[in-house]
């Protein structure tokens, strides 16, 4: 919850314009100021405060504790200029909280922490358990020091601008190791734990038994990803609680699916029990992993018969692909999650004309793999790869990603071993329309007239089924120095079933510097004025020309009311 709190009519009123937007996140304090924002620092995980930032401090001073555990605290002045992330910056989330109120309210925000200044990602934030001396690591990589990682897990993390050797580490382990000196440990969410029980197990002998398991192997218990055992024991009261006091997600599985996992260390008893012959080590090998710690069992100080069963498996950490679109060149046509999904990859694949576009957004550290025209499926596989390695990465291509682009190679080339994600982009077709009017206003296709990957019988089929269904068409890839007579044949094509005085949009390189569109017709457009910067949209038998705009109705009942009003 994000406490509220404003003492003027002036921050009053933005106040409530912050609460109208995040209804259900913000509770508004009234009454005495230093009394409201002490009992909101008390009773919320944030603050925005429409104060002083001089008078926020004195409140607020006598009340902090530690940044891992005190609210986040922005400032927003009375004009509503800026909002200034004072306090909790990275723990309590202020330095997002101060961009998100600068979004709604149009405020600049302020962020002094110094790693966000220089956009690096501050080591406490990355959503991995931290340990050892983070001040010092982050003050060498703000320094430039040569600050080393030392991957013992493969993880995807953010680009940090890291070297092979240097006097200060960073440790990304699920070992149960201490931080030594000028050394961070970053603890990945890599460690499974099988648990199989009998009824009424008490949460106390799992988690005796889990922990000693861990601190025996030499594990780590922050690593802990989550606990899973079968269907039957989804409810055990010992095991959710388990679960629950350690943070982590209870996963089950039906037996049918444990029985067909191999393992170590079968057993007759819950093949009787539940119908798999194991249910610890096969449930935590279920979705892949190295066995580290093998079946054993819970000891009991009465000497009864254990109650508990874990085994500990490590999955590797899982690669991550964004595909994102770029848009069709405007930086404004560039939406926030492609940005996100660019500051968060530590290796980028593309095109060099298209990294250079996005360049200047990358964060240090970020491993750029750029190639010439012509290498698409090189990328593709590239990218792959170094996801498979775990890394984080993104594969850029211009307009929306999956179209005429990067999305369909690259998951050619995957499988379900890393994680993909898309980030739509505005296409060349809709960034055309949007200069050219609303030519899309029913239904559309957008075909490709370049037969380098499909055969021209394809595509004349292709542009003949669309001329015969009355579609709207949005030619890709129209014409080249090569490639001179696909317009001409596909136009000619259309004209058998649409009068010549039917719209033609042309528009190359929409939403760039140098963008150029014209409307015209069907009989009088000419091909050689067309290249491949540029595409070509083609209405349907209701498309119109109003207003020197391109208008394609919803539906035919307008054209029948417009036509029976002249």
């Amino acid at each position: 919850m994000i406490g509220l709190i404003s003492a003027t009519a002036a921050g009053a009123a933005a106040r409530d314009r912050l609460a109208a937007a995040w209804p259900d996140r913000t509770r508004v304090y009234e009454g005495p100021v230093a009394d409201a924002v002490r009992r909101a620092f008390a009773e919320c995980e944030q603050l925005v405060c429409f104060l002083a930032t001089g008078a926020v401090v004195r409140i607020i001073a006598p009340l902090l504790a530690d940044k891992a555990s005190d609210p986040g605290v922005v400032c927003v002045d009375e004009g509503g200029r800026f909002a200034v992330s004072l306090a909790g910056g990275h723990g309590g989330g202020a330095n997002e909280l101060a961009r998100a109120v600068g979004e709604v309210l149009g405020a600049e925000p302020v962020v002094t922490t110094a790693t966000d200044a220089v956009d690096l990602p501050g080591l406490d934030t990355l959503g991995l358990p931290v340990e050892g001396d983070v001040a010092a690591v982050s003050r060498a990589l703000l320094d430039g020091e040569p600050v080393a990682l030392r991957a013992e897990v493969a993880w995807p993390l953010p680009p940090l601008p890291v070297a092979a050797e240097g006097a200060y580490t960073i440790r990304l382990t699920d070992r149960l190791v201490e931080a030594a000196e000028r050394e961070v440990v970053l603890r990945p969410p890599s460690l499974v734990v099988g648990v199989g029980a009998s009824s009424g197990v008490p949460a106390e002998e799992v988690l005796g038994l889990v922990e000693t398991a861990l601190r025996e192997a030499g594990l780590s218990v922050r690593s802990l990803a989550e606990f899973t055992t079968v269907d039957a024991k989804a409810e055990e009261p010992g095991i959710v609680e388990a679960a629950r006091r350690l943070g982590v997600p209870l996963m089950t599985y039906p037996a049918g699916e444990l029985s067909g996992v191999e393992v170590p260390n079968p057993s007759d008893a819950p093949l009787a029990a539940v119908g798999t012959p194991s249910v610890a080590e096969a449930s935590a090998l279920l979705r892949g992993g190295e066995l580290l710690v093998p079946k054993r069992k819970s000891e009991r100080a009465d000497g009864t018969a254990a109650m508990a069963t874990c085994a500990v498996v490590r999955r590797p950490g899982r690669g991550r692909l964004a595909v994102v679109g770029l848009g069709p060149g405007a930086r404004d046509l560039l939406t926030p999650r492609a940005k996100a999904e660019l500051r968060r990859a530590a290796v980028l694949v593309g095109l060099d004309q298209y990294v250079d576009q996005i360049r200047d957004l990358l964060r240090p550290g970020t491993r750029v793999l750029e190639s010439g025209l012509g290498a698409e499926e090189e990328r593709a596989r590239t990218a792959v790869e170094e996801a498979r390695k775990g890394q984080a990465v993104a594969l850029i291509g211009s307009g929306d990603a999956g179209v005429y682009a990067m999305a369909s190679p690259a998951l050619a080339e995957a499988s379900d071993d890393i994680d993909v994600i898309g980030v739509p982009g505005v296409t060349a077709a809709l960034a055309a329309a949007a200069i050219l009017g609303a030519p899309l206003g029913h239904d559309h296709v957008s075909i490709s007239l370049s037969d380098l990957h499909t055969p021209w019988e394809v595509i004349e089929r292709r542009v003949r089924a669309a001329a015969e269904a009355d579609i709207v068409v949005t030619f890709y890839n129209p014409r080249s120095r090569g490639r001179d007579w696909q317009l001409p044949k596909a136009l000619a094509i259309l004209a058998e079933h649409r009068a010549p005085g039917t719209p033609v949009g042309v528009v190359r390189n929409a939403s760039r510097p140098d963008e150029a569109s014209r409307l015209t017709t069907l009989g009088a457009l000419d091909p050689a004025t067309v290249d491949m910067m540029t595409v070509v949209t083609v209405g349907n038998t209701a498309t119109r020309d109003i207003a020197g705009r391109m208008v394609t109705p919803r539906g035919y009942r307008w054209q029948t009311a417009q036509e029976g009003a002249r």
